[in-house]
């Protein structure tokens, strides 16, 4: 009988971590912690949610001075609209884990994600922070990945090292549903072994953060959890700054195609690319417009290529009045279909074609020389039943 062997995605240098289950909901694994062995430059991009939970309003505060050592996530619980208790306990839970760790609380970023409006099984918490061990034992950033999971059908994790250097980029994520970001979305935790100026690697993971994850929308809601944290340890060095944003690009561009092919029933990745626009705000509001339409992703789900919906989701951006339909051209995949009309027999070929794993829709505006592409997925009936099940 052979061996099965298991190979995991190691963490950079510099960083270990624990996962285990504290109970905040059930018995799979819901309390994770990273640590570097020394303070990280350090950035974060939050929501902009009026409901932002406790988590947000620490971790902001916390990362201002662009600086941490170490990043806690609850799973399964949002501790979100739990008024001052649910603060006093994400208060408790960083300020404890610091405690545990060595580090000032103020060194410890914490994200959470689940049911909105309920507190923190704060006892189970507590004992599972008791347990916690120092150092902690590992550096496996797939289990890390699996820790942080909620409806993901599978864990999101992606890695590549930095040109012309041995540093290395490990990025893992979580989220399935509630995903239209606002300067951020889900959660998702970078960390590089590079060595990167504090505001320079701020500047580089915005850049990067707005041609990514915040191109990916599954159903227009936007978190009040929203998250993105990169940590460098500096332990493998000096990098060049644009092989840096190009790794950086990489593994977050992995993870927000992840996030879009497991929305929460999904089972079509839909890629739309606008092109010919004013600028980059035009191209992205009417990409978004398309991906976000759920005429668009029904047509999608059923394999129809109604370049009709496409139109009208293009037609209601009314605000840009030098978009001019006469001049528009929208394609599936390669193929024109307006204003060039496709007969009956190109539409079964598109027909076929949609009934793949990715659709691409392409639009030209005419409107100047912008880009943008955003990602999304289908609207299957499963997304219904999980929503409509979510708490009962």
């Amino acid at each position: 009988m052979l061996n099965t062997i298991v190979v995991t995605t190691a963490l950079p240098l510099g960083f270990s971590s624990f996962v285990t289950n504290v109970g905040v909901k059930d018995s799979s694994k819901d309390f994770t912690v990273v640590m570097a062995d020394g303070p990280c430059s350090a950035a974060g991009v939050f929501t902009q949610s009026r409901f932002a939970g406790p988590s947000v309003v620490i971790s902001r505060r916390n990362v201002a001075n662009l600086s941490a050592q170490a990043i806690v996530v609850i799973s399964k619980n949002a501790n979100v609209a739990t008024g001052e208790e649910g603060m006093r306990h994400a208060e408790e839970v960083t300020s404890s884990v610091a405690t545990a760790l060595g580090l000032s609380s103020d060194q410890v970023l914490i994200a959470s994600t689940g049911v909105i409006g309920r507190l923190y099984p704060i006892e189970n918490i507590r004992a599972g922070i008791a347990s916690l061990p120092f150092p902690l034992p590992n550096n496996d950033a797939d289990d890390v990945a699996r820790g942080i999971m909620t409806t993901d059908t599978v864990h999101k994790i992606s890695s590549t090292t930095i040109a012309g250097s041995s540093a290395r980029v490990v990025g893992v994520a979580k989220g399935v549903g509630m995903i239209e970001p606002n300067m951020a979305t889900l959660i998702a935790m970078v960390f590089t072994d590079a060595k990167v100026e504090s505001q320079k690697l701020n500047d580089i993971f915005r850049g990067v953060i707005n041609k990514t994850l915040n191109c990916v929308s599954v159903d227009t809601d936007t978190s009040t959890s929203d998250t993105a944290i990169v940590l460098a340890s500096g332990a493998a060095g000096t990098v060049d700054d644009a092989a840096l944003a190009e790794a950086l690009h990489t593994v977050l561009l992995d993870l927000t195609k992840a996030i879009a092919r497991d929305g929460e029933g999904a089972e079509t990745l839909i890629e739309v690319t606008v092109d010919n626009a004013r600028d980059a705000e035009q191209a992205k509001t009417v990409a978004k417009s398309i991906v976000n339409s759920p005429l668009v992703k029904t047509a999608v789900h059923g394999a129809d290529p109604n370049w009709g919906r496409v139109a009208m989701a293009v037609g209601k951006c009314s605000q840009y009045t030098d978009i001019d339909q006469e001049k528009v051209v929208i394609r599936f995949g390669t193929q024109e279909v307006y204003p060039t009309r496709v007969d009956e027999s190109g539409l079964e070929r598109l027909s076929q074609y949609m009934r793949g794993d990715d659709v691409t829709i392409h639009v030209s505006l005419q409107t100047g020389s912008a880009t943008a592409t955003v990602l999304g997925c289908d609207l299957p009936d499963g997304y219904v039943r999980i929503h409509a099940d979510y708490t009962t």
